[in-house]
């Protein structure tokens, strides 16, 4: 087998590994907005305002130490973790109208 053989076949194994894990982290943030979703319509039910700063802050801040820990930018983590919990306020203030409409 020739270098590029096998690096062609390195290649297609790490590419395989990645598509798993993209799949996986799909099915991970599928699951995690359908805990936030029952966490949306029960604060919109008790009039609970739909964002929650102390609780983001607290999770940053662990999820930027987990991240330090497992070798990954702590920035990057805090860039995708704002993106989810924006995503995660829109839904909230949207079940907050559909309750006040």
């Amino acid at each position: 087998m020739s270098a590029e053989d096998a690096a062609r076949a390195e290649l297609h194994r790490l590419r395989s590994s990645i598509d798993n894990l993209d799949a996986a982290l799909i099915h991970l943030l599928a699951e995690r907005f359908k805990c936030t979703e029952t966490v949306g319509r029960l604060k919109a039910r008790a009039g609970m305002p739909p964002a929650d700063p102390a609780r983001e802050a607290v999770q940053i801040a662990r999820l930027r130490s987990m991240a330090e820990s497992s070798g990954l930018d702590p920035h990057f983590a805090e860039k995708i973790l704002n993106v989810i919990i924006g995503e995660v306020i829109r839904n909230h203030e949207q079940f907050a109208e559909e309750r006040e409409g």
